[in-house]
């Protein structure tokens, strides 16, 4: 049955997208949760305008997410946590620690769903971080860990 995505949904498709899938889903998950509606010729047609309108925005924005992209590029934050003898952190450092010390650094808010890490963070050291900020957009950053000086 085909429908199109009201949401986005993960493995499946983007807002506005027509997509085909199974009759149990559409009536059992995707309907009663107001995920999706029926391919409709009307609905379809709605769906195209309004996509169209969304992408053309994005576009007009993609300035301001280059300009942000370049505003973070080669940013270096620094975080103290507690460490061990070893340098072995108690805990580790987070997405959300490296959102905070952006804020706190550079003053722009950034979610700390998009940023990427190669490995949890749990030793005292240099890491680089990726910050995705558009489709194809992205920022990367240098993450200074080091040990919090002991009492």
């Amino acid at each position: 049955m085909k429908v199109v995505l009201r949401k986005e949904i993960e493995n499946l498709g983007e807002v506005d997208k027509v997509v085909e899938v199974s009759d149990g889903y559409v009536r059992n998950f995707l309907l009663p949760r107001g995920m999706a509606a029926l391919a409709t010729k009307a609905e379809v047609a709605a769906a195209a305008k309004r996509h169209a309108a969304r992408e053309k925005a994005l576009e007009e924005r993609r300035s301001e997410f280059e300009s942000l992209a370049a505003k973070l590029a080669g940013l270096t934050v620094e975080i103290t946590a507690d460490a061990g003898e070893e340098g072995r952190l108690f805990g580790s450092v987070t997405a959300q620690d490296i959102a905070q010390a952006i804020l706190a650094n550079a003053g722009i808010e950034v979610d700390k769903k998009k940023i990427e890490l190669a490995a949890p963070i749990k030793i005292v050291g240099d890491y680089p971080a990726k910050i995705k900020i558009y489709k194809d957009i992205s920022a990367q950053i240098e993450v200074k860990v080091s040990a919090a000086p002991k009492e």
